[in-house]
Formats: structure tokens, sequence, C-alpha cells
């Protein structure tokens, strides 16, 4: 499924040549598991390569801006748009999302994100990995402030996390006026403890859909992972 610096997908390519963070299975997972409305405007904050958005665009007839910090990253990101299917329907933009949030003059009906969530741990060397990894950019009280500011009545605000922080990440929601609607925890294997944890927020408190996902059984992909992200990997 890849080679070198870039990525295929059944609809689009990805390179990542210069962005820090290179396509994962966290982003293909949040991307596959969230249900957008057809036509509300999209907003991914941390847009990376663009995967995200560039999935968004395939499942929907929405326009989607992508907010990127990493000048880098925004540009490559910006390049994968103008080469997909999608032009003329994402926007790329070059900014923190503090200042995106601050200055935005329209509400999106949905918002991704796979955020950075290293906390007060050791750094990587390199500075780019480094914001694309933990949260000094983007602390996790800005970014729910953020969403709960630019989300429409009706939207809802998806994100991945690692389990063990995800129970906290639910509690600041909570304090900015964001209600978990949905849950997905996520294993690499039936052996594994659970790793991985997407969730959906909305601005209207309602009883959470919770439900389980396992990736791999043996050396093989489960039926549900495969049933999940066959419209994207071309190995499904």
């Amino acid at each position: 499924m890849g080679r070198n610096n870039y990525f295929i997908f059944k609809q689009f390519t990805v390179s990542q040549e210069h962005s820090a963070m290179k396509v994962g299975v966290d982003s293909v997972l949040l991307g596959a598991w969230t249900n957008p409305r057809n036509e509300e405007p999209v907003l991914d904050v941390g847009t990376g390569t663009g995967l995200l958005a560039l999935m968004m665009a395939q499942k929907t007839n929405a326009m989607i801006t992508a907010v990127e910090i990493d000048e880098m990253a925004a540009a490559e990101a910006a390049q994968n748009v103008r080469l997909s299917p999608w032009p003329d329907r994402i926007r790329v933009v070059h900014s923190s999302f503090q200042e995106f949030a601050a200055s935005a003059t329209r509400q999106f009906g949905l918002i991704v994100s796979n955020p950075p969530y290293f906390i007060n741990s050791s750094h990587p060397e390199d500075i780019r990995r480094k914001k694309a990894r933990h949260n000094d950019d983007l602390p996790f009280n800005d970014l729910l402030k953020g969403c709960a500011k630019l989300l429409t009545g009706t939207g809802s605000f998806n994100v991945i996390l690692p389990a063990d922080i995800a129970e906290r990440f639910v509690e600041m929601a909570l304090k900015t006026g964001l209600y978990l609607t949905r849950s997905t925890w996520v294993k690499h294997s039936q052996e594994k403890p659970y790793h991985r944890r997407l969730m959906e927020f909305s601005l209207t408190p309602t009883e959470t859909i919770e439900s389980f996902l396992v990736i791999m059984t043996g050396n093989e992909f489960t039926e549900d992972y495969k049933l999940l992200t066959a419209d994207y990997y071309l190995a499904f």
C-alpha cells in the first residue's frame, strides 16, 4: 500500500516527503469511521499530508477547509489536493488552529482531527516532528474550545486518541460544552489491550453509542476492519 515517499489509495495518492507525520493507521481509521453529512462544510484540524481532508472529499460533496501549522506540510497537502479528483472543494490554510478559530467567520457541520497528543514527555530531536506529535502548539483545551466555537448546532467533532488519555479528553470536552455521542475502542489484536479510541462529540447531550474494533486476527485483517476501510485501501 505504501511506497517510499507516497501512499496510494483507491481514489487518490498522498505524497509525504515533506510532512513530519506520515500516513498512518490512526488517520485512516478516523477518516473511514467518520460519518459526515453530505453537503455541510468540513474542517480538518492539523491536516498534515491532507489525508483526512481527501478522505472526507471522497465520501461527501462538501467544501473542506484543511488547517496546518507547519509550512512545509501545508504546501505538500496543497499539492496533494491539486493532484486529487477534488481540487476545487478543498482549501488548505497555513495557520495555527488557534489563529484560525479566532478569525473564522463561518461554522462547520463536521470537524475532524488526528491531533498531537504527547504531553510532558521527552521530545524527539527533530523540531517539526515534535510539533506534529506533541501538543505544545495545540493543547487539548485550545482544540476543544475552538471546535465548540466553530461547530454548527447540529454538527459533530470527530477525533482519535490513545485509549489511556481519551477519558481525560472526554472530561475536558464536557467543560467546553461538547458531549460524547459515539465511541469505538480499537485494539490491534484480540490479545492486546485497547490502544486507540475513536470519538464523536456534539453540542447536544445524548446517550453515547459505544462499539469495539479489532484490526488483526492472527496474520489476517479482520472482516470488520476490511469493511471499514475498503473504500480507501487498495488491498481490500
